[in-house]
């Protein structure tokens, strides 16, 4: 019986263990806006999940998001626009890269 139990518990920390090690599922979103210092923050929106990441230095990065499409819209301080990128794929485990966003005024 207690053969057993050391069995079932050594089981049992292998399957915990497993799990515990296992990757987060996801990609990443990132991109740079010019002039960097009329952007606000980023948003990025597929079905209904909005992530939010702040622009730094003009740079912004959205990790671990889930795979599928979505809307980024980069916020801007006036006169500059929002501006919308439709249609970004992203893949588990890959970087989806927008490159270089210029808002407009």
């Amino acid at each position: 019986m207690k053969k057993l139990k050391v069995t079932m518990l050594a089981l049992a920390a292998v399957a915990f263990g497993s799990f515990a090690f296992k990757g987060i599922d996801g990609g990443s979103i990132t991109g740079k806006v010019t002039p960097g210092d009329a952007a606000t923050e980023a948003l990025a929106i597929t079905g209904t999940d909005t992530l939010k990441s702040p622009v730094n230095d003009g740079a912004f990065n959205f990790q671990n998001a889930k795979s599928g499409t979505y809307t980024v819209i980069v916020g801007a301080k006036a006169p500059f626009k929002p501006a919308t990128i439709a249609d970004v794929k992203v893949e588990n485990g890959k970087s989806t890269d927008l490159g270089e966003i210029k808002l407009i005024n």
